[in-house]
Parts: C-alpha cells; structure tokens; sequence
C-alpha cells in the first residue's frame, strides 16, 4: 500500500504559529482525534449529543478560551481559531458547541454583563459545569433581528418575556439562556413609539421557559438544536445585561462566533480532502491507483489550492484581530470564502470517492451535510454578499 504525504508537509503552516499557539492546536487535535471521532458516526446516526464531553472541553480550557479571567484561558485569537479547526475537522457540531457556549453565550456575559453577571455565571461554564445558550433567532427571521416579535415589559421590579426563539443551540441541555427581546420602557433603550432590543439572562429553570429539541435534522445530528418557547417568563430586575443597548449587542456576540467559523470550516474541509488523498492512493482502477490519473490529481490540487488559502486567510483576519482592528466586513469575507469553499470540497471528494463515499466509512458525506447547516447560521452566503456589496459601494441594499 502506498502511503500518501501529510498536506501539512506541502505547505508549512506551523512557521507561521508561535509555539502556544502549536501547543492549542496540538491538544485540540489529540482531543478530536482521541475522543471525538471513534464515535461520531454512531452519534451522527443516533442523534446523540454526548454531554460528558463538555466537562473535557472545559479542563482542557477550550471554553470561553478567547476571554481574559473569570476562569477563561485568555488565549489569542489565532490560538482560539486553531481549536475550532482541528474540533471541526472531527465533526462541524462539536466546534459550534464551543462556538455557542464561548463566542455567543459567554461572550454575551463577558462584554455585557454586570460584575455580578459575570462571577455568577463564567467561571462555571468556563469549567463545563454549567451549560449556555443564545437566543436570537426566531421562527420568522433568522436574518432580520430588528424584527424580532419577543418583548420583555416591566412587572414590578422584574421583567416578563413572551415570544418564541428557533434554531437554539444547546437550550434543552443550558443553565441559563441569553435571551434577546425588544423593551417599551424608555428608561432601558424604548421610548418614542419604538422599542429597543435588549439582552436577558434567563435560568432555564424559569417557569414558562420551555426548550424542544427541533427533530427530523439531515444535518449536525451529533449537536442539539431547540424551539424555545417563552411565554409569561419572570425574571428579576437585575437580569437584564447593562451593557447591551440595540442590536450592536448580539451582532457583537455574532462577529465572535463568525470568526470561529471562518476557521473551522476549513477543519472540515481539511478532513474532506485528507480522504479523498487517502482514497485516490489507495483504490486501483484499470491496474493503477486513480490517483495517479491526471484529472484526480488537478482535482487534489485545486482543493488543496483552497484548503491553504482558506487558512492563510483566517490566519490573517487572527492577525488583525489580535491587534483590534478586525472590521465585521472582514469577517464576513472570512466567513463566505471558507464555507462556500468547504462544501465545494466536500462535493469534490465525495465524487473522487465515489459510491463508497455516500457511506459512513469516510466522513465526507457527513461533512457535506454539517456545513449546510454552517452556511445558513450566522448569516448565509446572501447575507454576507450583502454586507460585501453595502462595503465596496456604500448602498444599503438590505
């Protein structure tokens, strides 16, 4: 058997990292490789999200990994980027748990929250101890939060929330959800006829608040995603996070988790085209392997072109945020490349692996179906074009 050469060989990214950086992307990868893909088959067929990984993802610090104090491992950006495409290239639903609890849920706290926010509820999910989520999206517009339907009024000196979320990562498994709903009371951000779109911790004890998981998903089965229901929900006054006033508040949390992304889809294409080379070594066709043909090995090549690219790419756009000067625009070009190009290269290595790469003895086709799911949330193709196009001609053509 012939034994195909190492991509990272090709092309010698690691000059590029610093050795903590290395060090987060190494024990990342023994994690995936160790624990997450001897059974993410099996949990991608039954549907299983395996809670006791959490707790490891938060010992191994990869949770909030990105904050400064309260528990969190304060890490670079790179590094953070680094995790989440060595988690990814295992499976797309474990890096978006880390995505949802690190850059939504417990950014939301970081940034927005009160002191007493922030030690009540960030050490223990930087621990794995406690579980978040973050509520934004709703039935009718997942792309439109300004027309959000769920609204918070004053009751005494607490809050009632009514209204419905959709897509939720993790609600049925949090602690506490970050629930974003729009105020009437001028004294939070209303006034004026208009309302204003704040942000509120909300225990997911808390009668009224009901999570479902959402069934019948072709796509990120190994993860949970949930219909939240809220309705006549009671919180204390102090719930609501002082520092989030309009949507600037949940845009901030989303630039976070885009970023994750913009990595991790790479991961998965990274996986894609590892087995594709695997394949085209070793399955012979007309008494040779099929890699050896010219037309699988322009394919290898040009996906190997982008895989590389992608990265370089996401390691620029950790550059710049290291140095806080990543725009949104950005990350938005980060985001639109690296998943658009993950799933041409998911197709393009299910066609090398022909019928055999329907199957689960090769992770492309699950892959495929995951970054489906990455290309809607956190804003789809369309969506960052838009933001693209509003950035190089200055209209709104939202």
């Amino acid at each position: 058997m012939t034994t195909a050469p190492s991509i990272d060989a090709v092309f010698d990214l690691d000059a590029l990292l610093s050795s903590e950086e290395l060090e987060w992307q190494q024990k990342a990868r023994a994690f995936a490789q160790d624990r997450l893909l001897p059974v993410i088959e099996e949990d991608f067929e039954a549907k299983h999200f395996r809670r006791e990984f959490v707790k490891e993802l938060g010992d191994l610090g990869f949770l909030g990994m990105h904050l400064q104090g309260y528990g969190c491992a304060g890490a670079g950006a790179v590094s953070y980027g680094l995790v989440c495409l060595e988690l990814e290239a295992a499976d797309s639903g474990w890096r978006t748990f880390v995505s949802v609890q690190g850059s939504l849920a417990m950014s939301a706290i970081h940034k927005y929250g009160s002191e007493e926010q922030k030690q009540q509820w960030l050490p223990g999910m930087a621990a794995g101890d406690l579980i978040g989520c973050f509520a934004l999206t709703e039935p009718q517009g997942g792309s439109d939060p300004a027309g959000m339907t769920t609204t918070a009024r004053r009751d005494g000196d607490g809050w009632v929330l009514d209204g419905a979320k959709r897509w939720i990562g993790l609600a049925s498994l949090a602690d506490v959800a970050v629930v974003w709903a729009k105020v009437d009371d001028p004294e939070f951000g209303g006034g004026d006829g208009g309302r204003a779109v704040r942000g509120f911790l909300v225990p997911t004890s808390t009668p009224g608040f009901t999570a479902t998981p959402i069934d019948g998903k072709l796509s990120m089965r190994a993860s949970v995603q949930c219909d939240i229901s809220l309705d006549g929900v009671r919180v204390d006054g102090d719930a609501i996070l002082p520092g989030a006033k309009g949507l600037s508040g949940p845009f901030g949390c989303l630039n976070e988790a885009r970023y994750g992304i913009v990595w991790g889809a790479m991961g998965a294409a990274r996986s894609c085209l590892e087995a594709a080379i695997e394949r085209s070594v070793d399955r012979e066709v007309f008494g040779k392997p099929i890699g050896a043909n010219q037309l699988i090995q322009a394919k290898l090549a040009d996906m190997f072109l982008e895989v590389e690219k992608g990265i370089l790419l996401a390691l620029h756009l950790g550059r710049l945020k290291e140095r806080g000067t990543l725009t949104p625009a950005q990350i938005s070009v980060g985001k639109l490349n690296s998943v658009r190009e993950a799933l041409a290269i998911a197709h393009e290595a299910r066609a090398i692996l022909a019928g055999d790469g329907i199957t689960n003895a090769w992770p492309v086709m699950r892959h495929a179906a995951n970054l489906e799911s990455v290309r809607t949330y956190e804003g789809t193709d369309e969506i960052h074009q838009l933001i693209l196009g509003r950035e190089l001609t200055g209209l709104n053509a939202f």
